[in-house]
């Protein structure tokens, strides 16, 4: 696991092709990728450097060595990625809130923009997100481009070429989600003049791209690593995201089959929910893919999910460092703490729903639990992020089942092996419809606080009965706040969402470089 925290410093300027599935050919095209300027700052004068201690692009990956140590600078560049999904898949959805903060007003218009879905192409966060995505994928091209005409051993070749195709389709799986039709990437950029050729590709041809990645993922992943490894993307990874693609796309049947393929690959269920979480515990029986962090110090390998989802002004009570708050961002609603069935074992390793102050008093604001473990350097946590678990799998079962063929009890058993563990009666006995809302209900719980609700909102739901779920959501908060406001009211555009923002506007700045990059349509 060490190995993939290890980085690399990274190129800013990639070659790219558009990707035309209906000619079903690559048309070579070029594209400026924008990189933020805090990532460029630690790549001037890159290309420009020959002291012979120094890594250069033209020289490196010429061993399996420095393979291994490319392949884990891509896996370094997630460690930021993960830090700050949360804001697009939680806390944006039903799931989550914020803690109101009377005296700064800084966030309004970046994180609580999200929240209050008061967005639009100038919101700084979502520039981040899909400026640092493109980072992402620049980095893996550039690799694929330089493995083509490396001499290493071809099964070294094949695994680093698995990781960094299945990694970049699960960031462009992440991307069409959230922006619909994308530039689709897939080799280095060389001469930055010819980027304004680029445009977007209609999602289906997107789609199409992702399932050729994970198809030559699949076939090059291996089960399992060595143990100075783990953490890597193995073949259980690589089909659990393709059976999560199909099911978006839902192709019901196809993801079936694929789900099927992983039972045999020995994952199991934990018998406490609360021991998945312990950072004494990482990367278990039931964890098919977890993003690695390593909190022995501030270097930038660290998690501090904690430190922002804490309540502010909890002054050590929460987080065992003196004096220390948090930042009172991703708080868990009213609403999902009254899903919790009474009896529920996943509550308490979830959530809490205030704590006890240094003056030994109850204070009632919320906060996410699953990454509150003790740790030694102040700022610095060892919490892994998970991203697959065999949960998750169980359930996607349980839905496709349902789907293809109705409430059968192999749905039912898939579902209640879920609640078992949970120490929650089993279910029977419903429809076709009540037995999808249960499982989507389950997935809520099960998985909350993972970033997956805002996504199986969207899959699970037309557009209008998301735009009605999400008003439901924002009306409530509105008449009862999760968190005190201090007597400041809500503006009169919170939590008021129109269908055209369940895609996110294409950054301005991105328009405004490349004109022939379309806006989605009402921003």
């Amino acid at each position: 696991m060490m190995k993939l925290i290890q980085s690399l410093e990274y190129l800013p300027l990639v070659e790219v092709s558009i990707f035309k599935p209906r000619a079903m050919k690559l048309i070579k095209k070029i594209i400026y990728v924008i990189v933020p300027v805090l990532m460029m700052s630690s790549c001037e004068g890159f290309l420009d450097k020959t002291d012979p201690t120094v890594l250069v692009v033209d020289t490196f990956y010429k061993d399996e060595a420095e393979i291994d140590q490319a392949v884990n600078g891509v896996y370094a560049l997630l460690q930021d990625y993960f830090n700050n999904q949360w804001q697009f898949t939680e806390y944006i959805s039903d799931n989550t809130t914020l803690q109101f903060n009377v005296g700064d007003r800084g966030q309004g218009p970046s994180l609580e923009a999200l929240e209050y879905w008061q967005y639009n192409a100038g919101t700084g966060n979502i520039s981040s997100l899909y400026n640092n995505s493109y980072y992402i994928i620049a980095n893996i091209n550039t690799l694929l481009d330089k493995l083509a005409s490396s001499e290493v051993n071809q099964q070294v070749k094949d695994q680093a070429i698995g990781q960094v195709k299945f990694i970049r389709a699960y960031i462009y799986f992440d991307l069409v989600r959230f922006f619909g039709d994308v530039i689709v990437i897939d080799a280095p950029i060389q001469n930055p003049e010819e980027a304004f050729l680029a445009s977007r590709v209609p999602e289906n041809e997107v789609y199409q791209f992702i399932l050729m990645d994970l198809e030559e993922a699949i076939a090059k992943l291996p089960e399992s690593y060595p143990a100075d490894q783990t953490g890597k993307a193995t073949l259980g990874a690589g089909l659990t995201l393709l059976a999560k693609v199909q099911l978006t796309l839902k192709q019901y049947s196809e993801s079936l089959a694929t789900l099927n393929k992983i039972l045999p690959l020995g994952y199991t269920l934990l018998d406490n929910y609360g021991d998945f979480y312990l950072t004494s515990n990482k990367n278990n029986s039931e964890s098919i893919w977890e993003i690695q962090y390593l909190g022995l110090n501030t270097g930038g390998v660290n998690s501090s999910f904690i430190y922002t989802f804490a309540p502010r002004s909890s002054n050590g009570s929460v987080i065992n460092f003196p004096g220390q708050d948090g930042g009172g961002w991703n708080i868990p609603t009213k609403e999902i703490i009254a899903l919790y069935e009474e009896g529920d074992k996943r509550k308490d390793p979830s959530l809490k729903e205030g704590y006890i102050d240094q003056s030994g008093d109850w204070v009632s604001v919320p906060y996410i639990n699953k990454y509150n473990h003790e740790h030694t350097v102040r700022g610095a946590t060892d919490d892994n992020w998970p991203v697959f678990r065999y949960a998750d799998v169980l359930l996607m079962l349980a839905e496709n089942i349902n789907e293809v063929n109705g409430p059968t009890s192999e749905a039912y058993g898939y579902l209640n092996m879920v609640r078992q563990r949970a120490g929650l009666d089993p279910i029977s006995g419903l429809g076709k419809e009540d037995l999808r809302k249960a499982i989507l209900k389950e997935r809520r719980i099960e998985l909350a606080f993972e970033n997956h609700r805002w996504f199986d909102l969207k899959r699970t739901h037309s557009n209008s009965e998301l735009i009605d779920l999400l008003l439901k959501h924002g009306k409530a908060e509105i008449e009862s706040p999760t968190t005190d406001r201090g007597g400041i009211p809500f503006s009169n555009g919170d939590y008021q969402i129109e269908e055209y923002q369940l895609l996110f506007p294409i950054p301005a700045d991105q328009i405004r470089i490349n004109p022939k990059i379309r806006q989605n349509p009402g921003y």
